[in-house]
């Protein structure tokens, strides 16, 4: 399930608490944000149960998006032990998504 973040500090403690986090920048004018989000959350959750999803409202907290240089909704952004290991915006699949962390996952927890 998302974390919706309330802060920066509280951005930077999930990423350092967290060996595996998705991030998860959107606003609220993005249709296709709303689209997504339930599908990369249920792909998570089922898939990669040790992964912490967190969602950042890009447009409410751009301090956050700016220091992860995000210009555009959707993006995600995947870290692993604190460093960014994957970043997929706007257009992706969530299959391409799955296998991408995938090997990263495994990896770590396997």
């Amino acid at each position: 399930m998302f974390k919706e973040i309330k802060s920066l500090d509280e951005f930077l403690v999930q990423k350092e608490e967290n060996a595996a986090v998705l991030a998860y920048f959107s606003n609220e004018a993005c249709s296709v944000c709303k689209v997504l989000k339930p599908k990369v959350e249920e792909m998570v959750t089922t898939a990669f149960p040790k992964m912490q999803l967190l969602y950042v409202k890009s447009d409410v907290l751009a301090e956050i998006a700016a220091q992860n240089s995000v210009f555009t909704a959707p993006t995600i952004v995947v870290f692993f032990d604190g460093r960014e290991t994957i970043r997929k915006s706007r257009a992706f699949s969530v299959g391409e998504l799955q296998d991408e962390i995938g090997r990263y996952y495994s990896m770590l927890f396997d």
